[in-house]
């Protein structure tokens, strides 16, 4: 299994965030091909005192990393890709690795 790992940083107007997110990209996001299974929070906590260090988290597990890169290469996943810059006005961080 492989996942990808999208970390979000607080954007400049949060309300316009969720719902762009919500109804517009994660119904984008759910035609990327060969998802085994996706997930997304709001709710980011710390383990200690301070501030969240992310806004929103979202993962999507694939069967290889093989299929990642196939799924972020087709027309779907850069309809995605080019969709971000939408709604994530405080920056993005994306990581994937092997989940074992």
């Amino acid at each position: 299994m492989h996942r990808l790992l999208v970390l979000y940083d607080e954007p400049n107007d949060p309300a316009h965030f969720k719902k762009y997110y919500v109804e517009t990209h994660l119904p984008l996001a759910s035609k990327i091909p060969g998802v085994k299974a996706a997930s997304y929070s709001f709710d980011v906590k710390p383990l200690g005192p301070g501030k969240p260090p992310y806004f929103c988290v979202f993962e999507a597990d694939f069967e290889s990393e093989a299929a990642l890169m196939t799924a972020l290469g087709s027309k779907e996943g850069q309809a995605v890709a080019g969709d971000v810059p939408n709604y994530a006005s405080g920056g993005v961080t994306m990581v994937h690795f092997a989940v074992g």
